[in-house]
């Protein structure tokens, strides 16, 4: 009797641990399931705002506020615009100067807590850059995609794809550049952001199923004008944008590609997001295994989309060594393998999804070098 109760109980006790195992997989697979549009990925920190004085604004002291180049800030109820990290201020040993830009909506305060972010214009394209556009709608399979368009004289179009802690409003980062070249731009909110349809699981599927919202703006895009298209894809963005070069109806309509950050393993994006939650490792296979479940997910249709041997239009990838969310080693096999079609250009020092922000002016240049030939 004691035996059957001691194995009862040790049953028992397994399975409640694997219950548990179970239920911590699910939770660290949140991370990137989860990861809400424009709120901050796990990779990026708070920082305390510790003062504000003379066009500086001193900043807790982290890797992230030490990156070069211009960044977006943002908090509950503000967001500002930050630049370079100001060398001739005084820096206490747990601050940072920075240069303040300009505060773009609600109040900066010391005290508040915030996040750097790439996304460095707020509002619509108007409102942000200036820049005359139309709010359309475009049908999708979940319902109407909202959708920016920015008119312009050429019949190649550019259609952009934002990524994870996004919005549709990142891309802007591009748009004043892209619209100098004269090209029409297409600035597509897909499934799960703010005035799009629902995913019908309520969970991100990192560009597997998002990449057909973006497959229905390039037969929108086709449909009013354009002869041909180049996706610029950001983080998951870019994921979407091979999943379009590989499967659409359109495929043939794809000028170029451009995968800023590119997501191209959904386990590696994972296991990163869950590990910046401080998931134990041994609880990371469980969290990949607890998203397959969840969503269907599997490496194969990614690794199909991202092979090589597959890749049929030049490509410029943006990627840099600190992306701490998609494996900058990835990129580099990608262009080491089809150096005919892909060019890789390294971004030192900068952020997931923050290419543009750490040397903008490089990254354009880098950009119409890259586009002249398609145009």
């Amino acid at each position: 009797m004691r035996t059957a109760k001691a194995t009862a109980a040790a049953v028992t006790a397994v399975l409640g641990a694997s219950a548990a195992a179970i239920a911590a997989g699910r939770l660290a697979s949140d991370a990137a399931l989860k990861a809400p549009a424009g709120r901050p990925l796990p990779t990026e920190p708070r920082l305390t705002v510790h003062a504000i004085a003379a066009g500086h604004i001193t900043l807790t002291r982290d890797l992230a506020s030490q990156y070069p180049g211009t960044y977006g800030l943002a908090g509950d109820g503000f967001h500002a615009v930050v630049g370079p990290v100001v060398g001739s201020a005084p820096h206490a040993a747990d601050t940072v100067v920075r240069r303040l830009e300009r505060v773009t909506h609600g109040t900066l305060e010391p005290g508040v807590r915030a996040w750097l972010t790439p996304q460095v214009h707020i509002g619509d394209p108007k409102a942000a850059l200036g820049l005359d556009h139309a709010d359309i709608d475009i049908p999708g399979e979940l319902g109407a995609l909202p959708a920016w368009f920015v008119p312009g004289a050429r019949d190649t179009w550019i259609v952009t794809a934002h990524g994870l802690g996004t919005t549709r409003e990142h891309p802007m980062n591009l748009m004043e550049f892209l619209h100098r070249q004269q090209f029409p731009i297409l600035d597509l909110a897909y499934r799960g952001d703010l005035g799009a349809p629902r995913s019908p699981d309520g969970l991100n599927h990192l560009g597997e199923s998002e990449w057909r919202d973006l497959d229905a703006a390039l037969r929108y895009a086709v449909r009013y004008g354009a002869r041909r298209v180049i996706v610029i894809g950001f983080s998951t963005g870019a994921a979407m944008a091979l999943h379009a070069a590989a499967h659409s109806a359109l495929r043939d309509r794809i000028a170029g590609l451009v995968l800023d950050s590119p997501v191209l393993s959904w386990e590696a994006t994972l296991r990163a997001l869950a590990a910046a939650r401080r998931t134990p490792g041994a609880l990371l296979p469980l969290a990949v295994r607890a998203a397959q479940g969840r969503t269907g997910l599997t490496g194969d249709r990614l690794a199909e989309a991202a092979d090589p041997r597959l890749l049929k239009v030049p490509t410029l990838v943006v990627h840099g060594p600190d992306d701490e969310v998609a494996p900058w080693a990835l990129s580099r096999r990608l262009a080491a393998r089809r150096p005919d079609l892909v060019s890789l250009h390294t971004v030192d020092e900068a952020p997931h999804n923050g290419m543009w922000n750490a040397d903008p002016a490089t990254y354009e240049e880098t950009l119409r070098r890259f586009l002249t030939p398609l145009m």
